[in-house]
Order: structure tokens, then C-alpha cells, then sequence
């Protein structure tokens, strides 16, 4: 007879909000309840209170009035420590198995405290490469600066940041990363194993029929946070490859929020620049594309990518970082590094429709392979290791 699944108590750094953590966190959580496993899901929300549903057991915790701000939607609770009594109790009630945190936020630190406390095995995934984003947005900040030190002063940042990361991560007894390049990097400086979690894709939602444009404008698109780590400033250079190129019947579409939202807007010549989208009126946006740019060079996978294979468009993404492990170079998409040769992938899709249309059917039969329940699968094999007697 198998073994009952464990009592997982996990704690994600957003939930909510509009982002590739909290799309992960909520499809864990769907996974859980289809399953009928028994799940503890702790994250932000309007306010503090714990109440069960079915096999679900949701922990929500109110911001207080001491936060970071980290993004438009993501905060930082400096006075964290105030909810340790409510979470123990709310723990103690549940009695779970492993805790599995999704970073060193507040919420992941209340998990590594709760974990510890109740000498829990503890499940840490790796979803942001928050060392990198921290490197580019103070390289911006000093930007003002000489080129040579804004940029010494980034990288040394970004160093202090991955050790400091990579020490939270050594308190996990196993660990999760989206990428091979991150499972590496873990195993070899952190010292514990690493399982690969990657993403799944609702090829429903997401989907070629959900198109409705038919005029013929070149429509290349960005969706998702317009902030310095994602690299969103490089839409210009695109825009100004395709123009040099004689190409000028063609749209940049970008949906999402973020700091740049407006300089894009004052930067690119022939846009529509709308904010966040969300169900089926994001589908149809993706499907309304002819090609999907993602010049982010600091993603640890890219479920927009994903999202626009499953709608059929093709993708240039840059050859850093978890997107170039979803894309394969010529098949469904380009991979190309940032740069002179980024734009002429650009520009040579741009020119050839019919390859474009294969290169989509391509995108659209990889994505149908990712389905959350294979990935959710993998990560309760995870889990059954961190419970396994040490060696």
C-alpha cells in the first residue's frame, strides 16, 4: 500500500498578486486540493485569519504598517515577528509533515522559524534571482555615475546578495530550482540536493483560437512586469532594428505594471501599452501576437514564455536564464544573446511570416507537454526525500 501523502505547510512569497511565484503558489495549492492532500498555504493577504476548506487549510497574514516596498505589489513586513505566535498556533493546529518555504521573505522567514521550531524537515524552491534583480536596479540607481562604477557597484551587490541567499537556502534539507543552471549552482554552493521544478501551462486558457486580430500590422509583444531587471529599456533597440530594417507597418504591445510602464510609452514610436491583463483577456492578447519578446536576462524560467508557446506564438528570449531552456533555438523560437544579434532574430522572424506559423504550431505542441500535475508530482518526490531517514 502507497504511503498517505505528507501534510505540507507552505509558505510562498506572494500569492495574489500578478507575477510567476504567485501563479505557481496558487496551481500548488489547486494541485493539493485535487489530490484531497492535506495543505497548509500561508501568504500575504487583506487580512490575518486562518480557515479550512475541503483539504485546504489557508493561513492568511495582513501587512502590517513597517514594509519595504519591493515592487507596486510586493512588500517587505519589517515587524514580521508580531505574527510568529499566530502562525505557531495555526501550525500546531495543522500538525504538518515538512514546511516549504519559496524564499527569504517574511513569509519564508515565519516558515523557517516555524519549521525549526517543530524540528520539521524544511523544503526551500528557489523562483527569483533576487541577487540579480538587486545588482540591476542599483546599477540604475547610479546610473547617474560613471558607467564603469555604476557597474562595479552592481556586481557587488549582486555577489553579496547570492551569498547571502545561497546561506538562507543551506537551512533547506532539499531544494527546488526551475532551471539546470540554478540546480548547479545550488548543489555546488549551498551543499544540498536540488530537484528540478519547472512550470506547467493551462493550454485551455492559453490557446491559438483565442485569436481575433486579422489585420496584418506586425505585432510583437512583451507581457509582464516593465521593471530595470527584466530588461523591458531593450524594446527600444528592437523597435529601432526593425525600422533600420524598413520595417514600419508594425505594433509593440506591452501589458503588465512597473517602473518603466511610462518610459516605454515616451520611448517607443508605434506602441499600445496597456497594464495588467489577467484570464481570458490576457489569452486572447497572447494569441493576438505574431511574436513574443522577452529580453530579460534574469528569469529563472519564464512562464510568460510558456504562456505565449501554449497560444501558439513564436519567442525570442535571450540565451541567459530559464527561458532558454523552454525555447529550442529554431524550432519554436530564437535564442539570441542580448544585443545586435537579439534584434536580427527579431527582424529576420519579422520578414518571414510562414516560418513564424511553423515556429508557432512548434511552440503550441511543446506546451502541451507541460501540465502542472507532472510538475507537482515531481515536487512530492522532493518532499518524500526530505522526509526519508538521513543518510
Amino acid at each position: 500500500m502507497s504511503q498517505p501523502a505528507p501534510r505540507v505547510a507552505f509558505f510562498t512569497d506572494s500569492f495574489h498578486e500578478v507575477n510567476g511565484v504567485a501563479l505557481t503558489s496558487r496551481q500548488l495549492e489547486a494541485f493539493a486540493r485535487r489530490r484531497g492532500y492535506p495543505f497548509f498555504s500561508a501568504h500575504t493577504g487583506p487580512e490575518t485569519r486562518v480557515w479550512t476548506e475541503d483539504t485546504i487549510t489557508r493561513c492568511e497574514l495582513a501587512l502590517g504598517r513597517m514594509t519595504l516596498p519591493l515592487e507596486s505589489d510586493l512588500h517587505f513586513d519589517m515587524n514580521f515577528l508580531r505574527q510568529r505566535s499566530f502562525v505557531a498556533r495555526a501550525i500546531s493546529e495543522f500538525k504538518p509533515d515538512i514546511v516549504h518555504i519559496t524564499g527569504p521573505s517574511h513569509l519564508g522567514l515565519l516558515g523557517l522559524i516555524a519549521a525549526r521550531a517543530r524540528k520539521l524537515p524544511l523544503a526551500a524552491s528557489w523562483h527569483t534571482n533576487i541577487h540579480e534583480y538587486g545588482g540591476r536596479r542599483l546599477e540604475s540607481l547610479l546610473r547617474f555615475l560613471p558607467r564603469a562604477w555604476s557597474r562595479a557597484a552592481g556586481r557587488g551587490a549582486e555577489n553579496a546578495a547570492l551569498a547571502a541567499t545561497l546561506a538562507f537556502y543551506r537551512f533547506a534539507r532539499v531544494t527546488l530550482a526551475p532551471n539546470p543552471e540554478l540546480i548547479r549552482l545550488i548543489e555546488t554552493r549551498a551543499h544540498r540536493p536540488c530537484f528540478l521544478m519547472r512550470r506547467g501551462v493551462d493550454t485551455e486558457l492559453y490557446s491559438p483560437e483565442r485569436r481575433q486580430r486579422a489585420d496584418p500590422v506586425f505585432t510583437l509583444g512583451y507581457i509582464g512586469r516593465t521593471s530595470t531587471e527584466k530588461n523591458v529599456q531593450f524594446l527600444v533597440e528592437v523597435e529601432r532594428a526593425l525600422r533600420d530594417a524598413g520595417i514600419l507597418d508594425y505594433r509593440v504591445f506591452v501589458a503588465g505594471h512597473g517602473s518603466l510602464i511610462d518610459w516605454l510609452r515616451e520611448n517607443l514610436q508605434q506602441h499600445d501599452i496597456i497594464g495588467v491583463l489577467r484570464g481570458e483577456e490576457l489569452a486572447r492578447a497572447y494569441a493576438n501576437l505574431d511574436l513574443f519578446v522577452f529580453p530579460s536576462e534574469t528569469d529563472t524560467y519564464g512562464n510568460v514564455v510558456q504562456e505565449a508557446m501554449a497560444s501558439g506564438v513564436p519567442c525570442v528570449v535571450t540565451d541567459q536564464g530559464g527561458p532558454a531552456h523552454i525555447v529550442t533555438h529554431g524550432e519554436n523560437g530564437l535564442v539570441a544573446p542580448v544585443g545586435p544579434r537579439f534584434c536580427e532574430a527579431v527582424v529576420e522572424l519579422a520578414r518571414d511570416p510562414e516560418r513564424r506559423r511553423r515556429m508557432g504550431r512548434a511552440a503550441r505542441a511543446t506546451a502541451l507537454k507541460a501540465s502542472w500535475d507532472s510538475v507537482f508530482d515531481e515536487v512530492y518526490q522532493a518532499y518524500a526525500r526530505a522526509l526519508s531517514p538521513l543518510q
